[in-house]
């Protein structure tokens, strides 16, 4: 039977892009309510560093004014002027910060991201209860933990010490549940095909699973941070040598009325080593997402 000439020639489909359903009134909507939510968000940070930029005139004026009309650096100056005055040496106390920061942060990172690698990719008896703890670990706060924390401390003598900050630090539920979550979307097909080439589990780890995972480690970065820079640990640490940053910045700022300016100093200084970190991590955790995207 032959067919017809038009058989032959039909027209191909043309596929058209699928247009959202919102109209453009909608989007401009939606701009807005984002602009609005930005600046509400971003208000406080600005009222912050624009106190911390005024003079003691200004900061006592009525009706009080948002921002600086004759900003200047004067809170910072004296500020470090008064660390310096200090028994310890301001350095000192930075140390001690950045220490306890980095060192906490990095065994954090590895010992949260071995256990959530286990509990995500291997069955074992006892793994569901593990978990369980780790999350049940979840809801306690600090205030609660704070008595058994010092008498385990105390009965490891780790008091008056910088473990008592940065051991507990290794042992966070927060990164292994949320370094757990993450993993468990890696598909397993990876992991065989390395083992079957002759990968050993820690390089599986190391290449294959952290790579893969960049955005859920670096949120737990992001968190670990901002948990250990603002903890000032006066319940562990007595000494005045060993003592954070966070804590020696906050007896400043009660030194009475004469101090304002420094007070709104100190909350600048405090926040500013968080917030750059999430500026810094944000984008390549935006760019990780869209781009290591792997399906089973």
């Amino acid at each position: 039977m032959k067919k017809s000439a038009s058989t032959y020639h039909k027209k191909p489909k043309i596929l058209r892009r699928r247009q959202p359903n919102r109209s453009r009134g909608g989007d401009i909507g939606i701009y807005i309510f984002l602009a609005i939510m930005s600046l509400i968000m971003v208000a406080p940070l600005v009222f912050a560093i624009n106190q911390s930029l005024k003079p003691m005139d200004e900061l006592f004026r009525f009706p009080p004014t948002f921002f600086a009309k004759n900003p200047t650096f004067d809170n910072f100056t004296d500020l470090f002027v008064t660390m310096n005055k200090s028994t310890v040496p301001f350095s000192r106390y930075v140390f001690n910060t950045l220490f306890t920061t980095a060192v906490g942060t990095a065994g954090h990172l590895l010992i949260g991201s071995m256990a959530a690698f286990v509990l995500a990719k291997y069955n074992f008896p006892g793994s569901r209860f593990f978990f369980g703890v780790v999350v049940t670990a979840l809801m306690f706060t600090g205030s609660i933990l704070m008595i058994p924390n010092y008498l385990i401390m105390n009965s490891l003598g780790w008091i008056d010490s910088l473990l008592a900050i940065i051991v507990p630090a290794f042992a966070s539920p927060m990164g292994v549940f949320l370094m757990k979550q993450f993993m468990e979307g890696l598909p397993m097909a990876l992991i065989e095909a390395a083992k079957v080439d002759g990968a050993t589990e820690w390089y599986v780890f190391t290449r294959i699973v952290m790579p893969n995972v960049k955005p859920a480690w670096l949120t737990m970065i992001i968190f670990s941070v901002q948990a250990l820079w603002n903890n000032p640990a006066s319940v562990y640490i007595y000494s005045e040598e060993k003592k954070a940053l966070v804590y020696a910045l906050s007896q400043v700022s009660l030194g009475g009325v004469a101090r304002t300016g420094q007070a709104a100093a100190v909350s600048v200084v405090t926040m500013i080593v968080p917030i750059l970190l999430f500026v810094i991590s944000e984008s390549q955790i935006l760019e990780t997402m869209a781009s290591s995207g792997i399906k089973d």
